[in-house]
């Protein structure tokens, strides 16, 4: 065997290794009350700190989610390809539009597609909040979501912690009293 292959075997190892010995750790959802509506809600004590999360945003440039500190960070995960995506769109931008003087931005995370349907998913919902580009799911990773369905939709307390999560579709009238819960929560 050479070396460089008896590395890459290590390296596999290690990494193997590492991803397995986190699957026997509770999740954050776990520690915090869903109700009939599949909103995970934890109080500011449960609460776990989202990790840094940047990407290459649709529209040209970059996000990091550091940026919006300070701010109640609302995070949907969408493809273009997706029927329940499309469903709530009108949902996400209506509660947008009513919640972001109240210092809430939304950003969507953009997964499993391609560029051009996903900015046309955008300019035919109306979509006006930036999404991340996120072909192969690695910012689904850094947010440290398990389970992840799609669509499904974070929000993030203004200290950056998880503060609540949607698995499925989401609609007006379940996601903005949510986000206006949380925003009324004032500087940490």
């Amino acid at each position: 065997m050479t070396v460089r292959r008896l590395a890459a075997v290590a390296l596999t190892a290690a990494v193997t290794a590492g991803a397995l010995a986190g699957c026997g750790e509770e999740s954050w959802e776990k520690k915090c009350s869903t109700n009939a509506d599949r909103v995970i809600e934890c109080t500011p004590d449960q609460r776990p700190e989202a990790r840094a999360v940047t990407g290459e945003l649709l529209a040209g440039g970059t996000y990091d989610v550091t940026q919006d500190r300070g701010k109640v960070i609302v995070v949907n995960f969408w493809g273009s390809w997706c029927n329940p995506c499309r469903a709530e769109a009108d949902d996400l931008e209506r509660t947008y539009q009513a919640t972001k003087a109240k210092d809430v931005t939304f950003v969507g995370v953009n997964s499993r597609d391609e560029k051009d349907p996903a900015k046309a998913f955008e300019r035919g919902f109306g979509v006006t909040y930036p999404s991340i580009y996120d072909p192969n799911g690695s910012v689904a990773l850094k947010f440290d979501v398990t389970q992840v369905t799609t669509p499904a939709t974070l929000i993030l307390d203004r200290q950056g912690r998880i503060a609540a999560g949607i698995r499925g579709a989401t609609t007006i009238g379940v996601l903005q009293p949510v986000v206006e819960r949380i925003a009324a929560e004032g500087p940490g």
